[in-house]
Order: C-alpha cells, then structure tokens, then sequence
C-alpha cells in the first residue's frame, strides 16, 4: 500500500512493458467510489479527445463544489465559466479558510480521474522513482515513497487541462458520505435501540454489534478493525490508522480473497477462497509449516511434484521445505494454518510451475 502515484506507475509500466501499449495511447484513471450516474462515465470519451488533442499534459475532471470542504482536492480554472480551461492553480485538500477562497475564484473540486498519454506518466516514472522497467519497478515498490499522485504529479504539473462535470457527484471514500447513500442504517449483523438518532452499523464480521443510545455516530467492524466514531471525525482516521502499522487482515485478489482469522507470535490462521480455474503459486516456506484443511470446494494440491485431490474433509500437512500449490476446480475454501518460530511473508520461495 505505497498510496495513488505507486500505483498509477506500476500500473502504466505493465501497460508499456508487459502488454507493449503504444507510448500514444491515451490512459484514463479514475477512482472506485464516486456515487455518480451514466453521464460521468461518458464524459471518458471527452478526456479521451482531450488527451489526443494533445494540448495539455494532464487532462482533468472537476464537478462545481456545493460547499468549502477539507476532505477535496480543487482545481482553478482559468474560464470558470467554460466547459473546459487550462489550469491554473491545483490546490490537494487546503484548509477550510483556503477552500472558501478557492470556491470564491470558481474552484472545482477535483473529481480524482487523471487522464494522459501514457509516455508522458512514464517519463514522470523515470523523474521520481526507482523505474527503469516494469519489472524493476515491481521488485522495489514497498521501498517506493507513500504519496498520493496529486501532490508526487498534479499540484506540480504546469500543463493541466480540467473538464467540468455538472451533474451529481458524491467521493463515498469516508465514511460518512458512504453513510448518507446507504438504503437502511445497518449492513451485516447488528441492532440499534430506539435512542440512536443518525447512526449506521457496517459489520463484516460473523458477530453481531448492539449500539445504544448513540448519536450521529458510525461503527465499522472488519477484520482489519473496529471504528466507533463521530460521522464528521470519521473523515479525519486516516493519520492514526496510519499510526496502526498493522498487517493486511483481509484482501481481495484476481484469484479470490484471504481473510487472517486468529494470529499469534507463532501461529496464523487464515481462511483462502480460491475462484474456479485460478490456483496458487508452486512455492515453498523455509521457516514455517503449514496445515491445509478444506472446508468447501474440489481442486487438487501438487506437493513436490505429485498431485493431490482435494475436497471438503481434506487435510494436507505441509512441512517446511516442501513445494506446494492447490489449483480449484469449483470455489474452494481453505482453512490454512501457519506454525513457526518465524512468520514472515517475506518467507517464500516461488518455483516454475510443475508440468
């Protein structure tokens, strides 16, 4: 987790040197939680024209602000008036004084979708990372600064265009914005007494979460944590999660998902989900043992060379040193237990997959 300019980066280095993207081609980024509507989505094609034209650099999305906000970057344009203007000032979350003189210029707050060629992001690579290729760049990215792309790329860019978007838009990346478009105040297990005035409960664990007497107050619970929290200080958790310095207790991946169930300084249990067709790497462990019990799903598991068939009841002991991988022939669930002195993610060695 480097933050939006690694990742950018990384993304735009796999496009040019893994796929073999023309250094041409147009590339737009945008973010995943924006509430909008069909017409956001459209406007694509304008930025895609945008970038072709090639009159600025970076090409940018701004919507009229309803409000001063902290939580928002804002972009001056330079005809507030027009449906699209150069740039003059991008300013990343100001102060609140900031942001009410910004809006008093004809400031728009900045949508987050960055579009532009892709040589020019890879020239930026070359300027302020560790980027020679694809590959270089992806064995050296936990060491990369933590920096948004506004402040690594925008704010300083001098050739920025901004395309005005004047339909609703909402960023649901707090909290409380996700609260105010929920379809009722709890989602998961949960239950409010009568006192709770302008609460909501998100719970993606199995246990339920009871709140009494709360007022405007959100209570997140996940695997990576629990938030009890005043709904306008919940956009401001961003530096003392930071402070945290916890491992990634749930994720998502291509292949299906892992959620860490209990930990300890010599133990680690996890729960892998496996989608049909994908399977893991064939991949061995120096320090640690493992314990694979399958709870749902068929596949089969290769352990140094020779295949297993797995279904629910399975268990498959994997002692340290051993080569191992499990490919799911339908949704596969997977217990997997870590024994060791030394957990570490660094401790894996990954092998050519076996024929």
């Amino acid at each position: 987790r480097r933050d939006t300019w690694p990742a950018v980066a990384l993304a735009c280095s796999y496009l040019r040197d893994v796929r073999k993207v023309s250094p041409d081609e147009p590339v737009i980024v945008c973010p995943v939680d924006p509430y909008v509507d069909d017409e956001y989505f459209r406007n694509f094609n304008r930025l895609f024209k945008m970038v072709r034209e090639d009159r600025w650099k970076l090409n940018l999305m701004g919507v009229r602000p309803t409000y001063p906000s902290e939580k928002y970057g804002y972009l001056v344009p330079e005809d507030s008036g027009s449906g699209i203007s150069e740039v003059v000032e991008y300013t990343e979350k100001p102060d609140l004084q900031t942001a009410e003189k910004l809006l008093d210029r004809g400031a728009l707050w900045n949508c987050g979708v960055f579009a532009f060629r892709l040589g020019y992001m890879l020239e930026k690579a070359k300027e302020l990372l560790p980027y020679s290729d694809h590959r270089s760049l992806s064995e050296n990215y936990q060491s990369v600064e933590k920096i948004s792309f506004d402040y690594a790329v925008g704010e300083k860019e001098k050739s920025a265009g901004v395309l005005v978007y004047d339909k609703g838009w909402k960023d649901i990346g707090s909290w409380n914005t996700f609260a105010e478009e929920m379809h009722g105040n709890i989602i998961g297990k949960g239950e409010m007494d009568s006192t709770c005035e302008n609460t909501n409960i998100v719970n993606e664990l199995g246990i339920p979460v009871i709140a009494m007497g709360l007022k405007s107050v959100i209570v997140a619970a996940s695997n990576d944590g629990i938030l009890v929290a005043d709904k306008h200080q919940s956009s401001y958790m961003k530096p003392l999660v930071e402070k945290l310095d916890e491992k990634v207790r749930y994720a998502e991946k291509s292949w299906g998902s892992f959620t860490i169930i209990d930990s300890d300084e010599k133990e680690l249990t996890i729960r892998v989900v496996l989608l049909p067709g994908h399977r893991l790497h064939y991949h061995s462990h120096e320090r640690r043992d493992e314990v694979w019990t399958v709870t749902e799903g068929r596949g089969f598991a290769t352990v140094d060379g020779e295949r297993i068939d797995v279904e629910p009841g399975s268990v498959i002991k994997l002692p340290a040193g051993s080569k191992h991988m499990v490919t799911a022939l339908t949704p596969l669930k997977i217990i997997e237990v870590q024994i060791g002195e030394e957990i570490d993610v660094g401790d894996k060695i990954k092998y050519d997959y076996p024929d």
